[in-house]
């Protein structure tokens, strides 16, 4: 956790020198994490492990940004979103869709 902590400090430390924060927005930061999916998506499709790295820490750059221009810390958000999921139960289908049991 001491890792991802300070790495989360460099992207704000970064983001703030180059004054994205405060002159972002979180609207602008969404749009950009969008590229971003993008990018690993034909990354993927492609088999580009190089490119597909690159994307999933771009995409975590935009949210950490993003989630900070909105007044959140990243890891509260991932922690709701788990709290919400955590008791889910279900299974991934071979077509990729996840059904939930009742």
């Amino acid at each position: 956790m001491e890792r991802y902590s300070d790495l989360e400090r460099g992207v704000i430390s970064w983001a703030i020198d180059r004054e994205i924060i405060p002159n972002s927005t979180p609207m602008a930061q969404g749009i950009k994490t969008l590229e971003e999916v993008t990018e690993l998506l034909s990354a993927t499709q492609r088999g580009f492990r190089g490119e597909m790295q690159d994307a999933y820490g771009d995409i975590l750059v935009t949210l950490i940004v993003g989630s900070r221009l909105a007044g959140f810390e990243l890891l509260d958000c991932l922690e709701h979103a788990y709290n919400v999921i955590k008791d889910r139960r279900g299974t991934l289908r071979s077509d990729g869709v996840f059904v939930k049991d009742a």
